[in-house]
């Protein structure tokens, strides 16, 4: 069973680890949806939908065609992401009476580890950096024509939404859960809608933070996608040299994508008092991976321009 990291939060009566999940989840509209799989283990070696299977019609007495649906076999290992959280003592013992130090600093830490999911959930990418795992622009492949692939033009082209609802379409089996762009893409996607008199629907999220809406489709916006990648041949060969962007449209699940964790998800452990230095030390680690259980629950528009 899948659980987000609220629901798991929920399960905890640590407080300390509750704030540092609030605090992971209120700036991050992906962590606030994505579904994470508990797994012992350190991997999880799965089979990854390619194609359904097909139905036909029959006479009586005809003879039966056999279909199944084709897989390919994929491998998730759980990754160390973490930190540690310096305290001094004496700035702790001196300024508490201003504010909780050490809380503060556990925060900032938190929302480290909420960047750096952030990026690798995109970027991430073993052949780079082994440590790591790897992210949607690796798992849905943007450098290789596919299906789930949609190009604006064979260099690039300015956002269209007739593009955008194409990109849409690559999703098999419902709609996308949630639309994942830059800011730039997301000024380009409010001024077609605005040139064509109309506007994108607004609504909050559960923490009261505004989210915009296209098709009914929450747009995320992902600081770390960049505007810079670089296409040939309608895929791209490059992150950086150009203008372009790209926008993903995914559906989160246990059959599509989602989130591997260890149990317990993010932990966050007191390590305690120093020998080299006059400070406390604080670590939040997570064991986490990510997962495309079907390749036809992601997509990717590349080439996107303003």
């Amino acid at each position: 069973m899948s659980l987000t990291l609220t629901e798991a939060a929920k399960l905890s009566n640590d407080v300390l680890l509750n704030g540092v999940v609030e605090t992971i989840v209120k700036e991050s509209p992906v962590l606030q949806r994505l579904p994470f799989i508990e797994i012992v283990g350190n991997g999880l070696t799965y089979n990854r939908e390619n194609a359904l299977p097909s139905i036909d019609f029959y006479d009586v007495g005809d003879t039966w065609t056999e279909s199944t649906p084709t897989f390919t076999q994929a491998t998730a290992v759980l990754k160390i992401m973490g930190g540690d959280a310096d305290v001094d003592n004496f700035l702790k013992a001196t300024r508490s009476n201003l504010q909780d130090l050490q809380a503060a600093v556990i925060e900032l830490k938190a929302k480290a580890l909420k960047q750096k999911f952030e990026d690798t959930f995109i970027y991430g990418d073993t052949g780079v950096n082994a440590k790591s795992f790897d992210g949607l622009k690796k798992l849905i492949n943007t450098g290789v024509a596919s299906s789930q692939l949609v190009a604006m033009g064979a260099a690039g082209a300015s956002l269209t939404l007739n593009k955008l609802d194409e990109l849409i379409d690559t999703i098999k089996g419902g709609k996308p859960d949630m639309l994942i762009m830059s800011r730039r893409s997301r000024r380009k996607l409010n001024a077609l809608v605005r040139s064509a008199n109309g506007m994108l629907e607004t609504d909050k999220d559960s923490f009261g933070n505004f989210m915009q809406r296209w098709n009914g489709i929450p747009i995320c916006i992902n600081d770390y996608i960049l505007d810079t990648h670089t296409l040939a041949a309608s895929v791209e060969t490059a992150t950086t040299g150009s203008i372009n962007s790209t926008i993903y449209a995914v559906q989160f699940g246990d059959g599509a994508l989602a989130g591997l964790t260890s149990p317990g998800h993010i932990q966050v452990e007191p390590i305690g008092s120093l020998e080299t230095k006059d400070a406390s030390r604080t670590r939040i680690k997570w064991y986490c991976s990510l997962a495309l259980f079907s390749s036809i629950k992601a997509g990717a528009l590349i080439g996107v321009q303003d």
